[in-house]
C-alpha cells in the first residue's frame, strides 16, 4: 500500500518538473544545505535554450518591487500539512449542500484547496483590507528575508515563535505600510490565480489608497493583457479631503482572457438592427465577402438586386444572386463597403458576433431592396464599466434587515456581487477568500433562485474577533464567522419564502458545510519520525498510534479528500460493514475505514465494492496475518483499486 504524503504540493517542485519536461537537458543535480542530493536547474543551459536578453544584477529594467517580495513568493509555493476539520453543528444540509463555509487563514486553505480545486472556480470575488491604515492586514510570518524586521517588530520571540495575533491594524505610521500589505496580497492573489477555470475571472473591491499597487502585482501574476475592466462603483461615500469621494473600483482579470467567454445577456427580444452595407467613401473602403448558399432573404424572387442603400448596385465578383424559398441559392463574393466586415464574416465562420453595443447577434438577412442587415437580441450583454445605482448603504441596510441590528462596517450588496456575475453558469463554483458578511454567498443564493441554477460558493475567512464595545459582539457575534455563517441561514430562508411559488424552489441549495482550518490529523512523528526519539513505552505507542489525540474518523476523511482528488463537497455515505465504520464517498469511488480491528471479512467486502480508492489508517489491521493477506484479497477482487494508507 502508498502511504498518504498528507501535505500540499511543494509548488517549485512542481515548477521544475514542469520546465524540466520542455527543457529536459536544464535538469541537474546538486547538494543541498543538507547534505542531501537534490534535483536543481542549470540557469546556464536555460539561458542557452531561452536564446533571449537575460537582465541580471543591478543592470537597469522596468520592474515592481518591494521589500521581501522574494519571501512572499517562496510563501505562496510552499507547501501546508495543514488540515480541514469538518464541523457539522455549525453547518447547514451538511450531508447534501454542495456549498462550503471555511474557517481560518486565507492562505493556508487555498493551499489546501488547490489540490483538489485546481482550475475548477469559476468566478473569484474579494474584497481584502483597502489598507485605509484603520483597517488590518494578514500577519505572514516569512521564513525567511524578514530577520531584521522580525527582531524588531516584537512580533516573535527569539526562538521564532508568533507573539501576535495573525491580524496586525497596518497604521499609516508605520514604516511598512504599503510593504505588509503587498506581502499579505502578493501570495494570496498568486495560488487564487492556480484555482482558476482557464475561463475564469477574478474581481477585486478596492479605493484609491493600494489600488494602483494592486493593479501593477496583479499585472504580474495575472498579465496585463488579461486585464478585462477596472470599473468605477459609484457607492455614495462622501469622505473626504479636498474632493468628494463617491467611488471606489473593482479590478477585474481573466486567467485567460482569449478564452473568456462574453457575459450572458438579458432579455428575449429580437430587433432588426442598422444597415450594415454603407456607401463607399474614404471611411468606407471596399472588400470582399463570400456569402455561402443558405443565407436568408425577405423575397422569393430568383433573382436578386443587391444595393449599398438606394438604387446604388453592388459589384458581384464571383456568382450570381439568385434566391429560392428566400435563401441564397448558391455561394456569391460580393465587393462592397461594409460597416461591420469583421462582424460578418466570424457570423460567416459559425463563430458567436455581438454588435458594437454588446447584443447577441441571431443572423444576418438580405432585404427585398438587397440591404444587408442584421437581427439581434435585446438587452445589455456587456455589464458598463461605471455601477451606478448601487450604494454601500444598500450593503448595510440589506445585512442589518437580516440580522437586526448593524454588525459589520460598510458590507458589500449583494447586488454588486451579482452585476459581475453573468458569465457564471449553473454548476459552476464562485470563490471569496475574504467572505466578510458571505455577501457573495447571499449573492449566488439569490441568482439561483432567480434563474433556477445550481451555482456553489466557497466563503473563507479568518475568524477575526469582533470589538467588545461593538454592536456586534453585543448582539452575542463574538468573531467575523459567526455573522457571515448566521447571515447564509438568514438570507437562505428569507430567498426561499420570497420564491415559494416558483417551481423547484425547493430544491434551491441554501445550505453549507463548515470546515475550520486546524493542524494535521497527524501527529508530528508522521511526517518527521526520524526526528522523534524513542525512549519510553508511552513514545513507542505515538509512533504505533500516529493519529494526533483528539481527531474523528471524519477529521481524517476530509484530510484525504485532496489527495483523492474529491471536492470536499463530496456526497458522503455511512454504512456499517461487519461492525465497522467505512465511508462511502461519491457512490463509492472512495471507500475508507479508520476503525481499529479491521479484519479480513472487512477488506474482502469493501474489495468486492470495487472502489477507485480504498483508505484505511496503519494502526487498523487486527493481525500481521491480515496485513500479509490483504494485497492477496485486492488482487483478487478489485486489482485496480488504489490503495493507500495513513
Amino acid at each position: 500500500m502508498e502511504k498518504l504524503k498528507l501535505h500540499t504540493t511543494d509548488m517549485a517542485e512542481r515548477n521544475v518538473e514542469l520546465l524540466g519536461q520542455t527543457f529536459p537537458n536544464c535538469l541537474t543535480e546538486t547538494i543541498n544545505a543538507d547534505g542531501k542530493l537534490v534535483r536543481a536547474i542549470d540557469f546556464d543551459k536555460l539561458r542557452q535554450e531561452l536564446a533571449c536578453e537575460v537582465v541580471e544584477g543591478a543592470e537597469e529594467r522596468y520592474q515592481f518591487t518591494w521589500p521581501d517580495k522574494r519571501a512572499a513568493i517562496r510563501l505562496a509555493n510552499a507547501p501546508t500539512n495543514k488540515t480541514l476539520r469538518p464541523c457539522r453543528e455549525e453547518s447547514v444540509d451538511f450531508d447534501n449542500t454542495e456549498n462550503l463555509y471555511i474557517e481560518g487563514d486565507n492562505l493556508e486553505v487555498l493551499k489546501l484547496l488547490r489540490e483538489n480545486y485546481l482550475g475548477k472556480v469559476k468566478m473569484i470575488y474579494i474584497d481584502p483590507p483597502y489598507n485605509t491604515g484603520n483597517d488590518f492586514v494578514y500577519n505572514d510570518d516569512f521564513a525567511q528575508g524578514k530577520a531584521e524586521f522580525e527582531a524588531q517588530s516584537g512580533l516573535f520571540d527569539e526562538e521564532g515563535r508568533r507573539m501576535a495575533d495573525p491580524m496586525v491594524q497596518n497604521t499609516e505610521s508605520n514604516g511598512r505600510f504599503h510593504t505588509d500589505w503587498l506581502n499579505m496580497i502578493y501570495p494570496r492573489l498568486k495560488v487564487a490565480k492556480d484555482l482558476l477555470s482557464d475561463d475564469g475571472v477574478i474581481f477585486i473591491s478596492i479605493n484609491d489608497c493600494e489600488c494602483d499597487n494592486l493593479m501593477k502585482v496583479c499585472n504580474e501574476i495575472f498579465g496585463q493583457h488579461n486585464l478585462i475592466v477596472n470599473s468605477i462603483w459609484v457607492n455614495g461615500r462622501t469622505s473626504a479631503s479636498h474632493f468628494t469621494t463617491a467611488h471606489e473600483y473593482v479590478i477585474g482579470y481573466a486567467k485567460c482572457a482569449t478564452k473568456l467567454p462574453f457575459f450572458e445577456y438579458k432579455g428575449d427580444d429580437a430587433t432588426i438592427s442598422d444597415r450594415t452595407i454603407k456607401k463607399p467613401g474614404p471611411k468606407n473602403p471596399l472588400s470582399e465577402i463570400t456569402f455561402p448558399a443558405g443565407i436568408d432573404f425577405e423575397s422569393d424572387d430568383k433573382t436578386f438586386p443587391l444595393q449599398f442603400g438606394r438604387n446604388e448596385p453592388v459589384e458581384i465578383t464571383n456568382g450570381t444572386m439568385i434566391c429560392e424559398n428566400q435563401k441564397l441559392k448558391e455561394p456569391i463574393t460580393v465587393k462592397a463597403a461594409w460597416a461591420m466586415a469583421d462582424m460578418i464574416k466570424s457570423w460567416l465562420k459559425g463563430e458567436t458576433v455581438y454588435d458594437q453595443k454588446g447584443q447577441l447577434v441571431s443572423r444576418f438577412f438580405f432585404k427585398e431592396n438587397g440591404v444587408l442587415q442584421y437581427e439581434k437580441i435585446k438587452g445589455t450583454l456587456h455589464p458598463n464599466s461605471v455601477v451606478n445605482g448601487i450604494s454601500t448603504k444598500n450593503g448595510t441596510l440589506e445585512v442589518e434587515a437580516l440580522l437586526g441590528v448593524n454588525v459589520f462596517s460598510f458590507p458589500k450588496p449583494s447586488e454588486l456581487v451579482k452585476y459581475y456575475m453573468p458569465m457564471v453558469k449553473s454548476g459552476d463554483i464562485v470563490l471569496d477568500f475574504f467572505s466578510g458578511s458571505a455577501t457573495t454567498a447571499h449573492a449566488v443564493m439569490q441568482l439561483n433562485a432567480e434563474d433556477g441554477g445550481n451555482r456553489r460558493f466557497i466563503m473563507v475567512q479568518l475568524p477575526e474577533l469582533t470589538d467588545e464595545k461593538s454592536e456586534a459582539y453585543k448582539a452575542g457575534y463574538k468573531n467575523i464567522c459567526e455573522i457571515g455563517k448566521e447571515r447564509i441561514r438568514r438570507a437562505g430562508r428569507k430567498i426561499k419564502e420570497e420564491n415559494a411559488s416558483k417551481e423547484g424552489i425547493e430544491r434551491l441549495d441554501v445550505g453549507f458545510r463548515v470546515l475550520k482550518l486546524d493542524e494535521s490529523n497527524m501527529a508530528d512523528v508522521y511526517y518527521t519520525p526520524a526526528d522523534t526519539p524513542i525512549q519510553t513505552t508511552l513514545a513507542f505507542d505515538a509512533l504505533v498510534d500516529n493519529i494526533r489525540e483528539g481527531r474523528t474518523a471524519e477529521d481524517l476523511l476530509f484530510q484525504v479528500l485532496p489527495e483523492c482528488n474529491l471536492p470536499l463537497s463530496s456526497k458522503i455515505e455511512i454504512r456499517e460493514i461487519h461492525g465497522k465504520k467505512v465511508f462511502v464517498v461519491e457512490d463509492g469511488y472512495l471507500m475508507a475505514c479508520f476503525d481499529k480491528e479491521i479484519n479480513e471479512a472487512v477488506i474482502t467486502a469493501i474489495a468486492k465494492e470495487k472502489p477507485y480508492y480504498f483508505v484505511m489508517c496503519d494502526r487498523s489491521i487486527a493481525t500481521d496475518n491480515v496485513a500479509d493477506n490483504f494485497d492477496q484479497i485486492f488482487n483478487a477482487y478489485s486489482k485496480e483499486t488504489v490503495r493507500r494508507i495513513l
